[in-house]
């Protein structure tokens, strides 16, 4: 199979709504449509009985090494995976990690829609209007890959592109989608091609006049260091974390840090960061696409407070409370969901964090 050919799999994922492609040693091209894994013949409807395609080891490795470039090549040599962005003949963009399973190449393929949302469009509360028009600090948006992060975050930075004046600084591993100049200036660096390391390309922001600054993921604790001491000098910084809820989100980074900085880690967290916003995806209940259940945890006086005493645990009565603020709790957000006839009560409870909470928040 061609590379060209590799290219027209690629674009049916635009075709067939799918998010993802998976290609790998003895199986069929297999695609993520609406949160499920369909096999090709599957996805487009074939007779069962028609014989699908398999990709051997010899072209896989083929496919893969076709993709990269010198760099890419050595990278993948040292780590055995690489990631990568790439654009088809069409226009369409994709995000690429290469990696070996069972000691052959394998490909995971993200289509990257480049349209821009808005944030009501994608359902997105308005609260989060509150976060994008912030000074400075650190705002994250937490949640499991292909929760939608990623497009939750472009929906932010293309609203201050529209409404501010602001340069806007991004670190991305790859580029996903290109933001035009609106009222804001962007500069869109890329990890490996434009910086060595995101803790590095931070740490460069801060003498490249920025007022916003995101990065794509807090890998590291170099990262993680870096992130805070820009939130901390009156930046405004948004980033990911693979985390499921708000709270852990939290732990998660004080935790990062060795055990003798941890009291002075809670300190710097309760003082730089602002919010977090925590998402998961659903079923709709029409079965045609996927819901996003939003938690979202503002940090006012009480919650920086509880962060900087190791008492994040009591940080969910806050957010129970704190609606009138903004804040809103995954079991509030899946109620609302549901009474709106968005998804099922099954799907729901499936996924909430509390199932008594969320049977008293149904009969309110």
């Amino acid at each position: 199979m061609a590379t060209v050919q590799l290219t027209e799999l690629m674009d049916l994922c635009v075709e067939l709504s799918a998010s993802d492609l998976h290609l790998s040693v003895d199986l069929p091209a297999i695609f993520r449509i609406n949160g499920k894994l369909k096999r090709y013949n599957n996805a487009l409807n074939l007779a069962q009985e028609q014989a699908e395609y398999i990709f051997s080891p010899e072209l896989m490795k083929n496919l893969a090494q076709s993709l990269m470039n010198k760099q890419q090549l050595a990278m993948f040599a040292q780590d055995s995976n690489v990631d990568m962005g790439y654009s088809t003949a069409q226009g369409h963009r994709y995000r690429i990690n290469i990696y070996l399973e069972k000691g052959h190449y394998a490909l995971a393929i993200r289509y990257l829609d480049g349209s821009f949302h808005t944030m009501r469009e994608l359902g997105l509360p308005p609260q989060i209007n509150y976060l994008a028009n912030l000074k400075s600090g650190l705002v994250l948006v937490s949640g499991a890959t292909g929760s939608g992060k990623s497009t939750t975050l472009t929906a932010i930075l293309n609203s201050i592109n529209q409404t501010q004046e602001k340069h806007v600084l991004t670190i991305e591993d790859p580029i996903e989608v290109v933001h035009k100049n609106a009222k804001s200036i962007f500069h869109q660096r890329e990890l490996y091609t434009d910086v060595p390391s995101f803790a590095n390309a931070v740490k460069a922001s801060l003498r490249e006049d920025p007022d916003v600054i995101m990065v794509g993921e807090m890998r590291d604790l170099d990262t993680i260091r870096a992130v805070l001491t820009a939130a901390e000098t009156g930046h405004l910084v948004f980033s990911t974390v693979h985390t499921n809820n708000a709270v852990g989100v939290i732990e998660r980074l004080v935790g990062s840090f060795p055990g003798d900085e941890q009291i002075v880690a809670r300190q710097r967290i309760a003082y730089a960061l602002k919010g977090v916003v925590a998402q998961q995806l659903l079923p709709t209940a029409n079965g045609k696409g996927r819901a996003v259940a939003i938690e979202t945890l503002i940090v006012n006086a009480a919650v920086s407070n509880l962060i900087e005493s190791s008492k994040t645990k009591q940080i969910y009565s806050v957010m129970e409370s704190g609606s009138r603020q903004g804040m809103q709790t995954l079991d509030q957000a899946l109620v609302k969901l549901v009474k709106s006839k968005k998804v099922t009560e099954h799907d729901a409870r499936a996924i909430c964090r509390d199932n008594e909470t969320f049977n008293r928040l149904l009969t309110l």
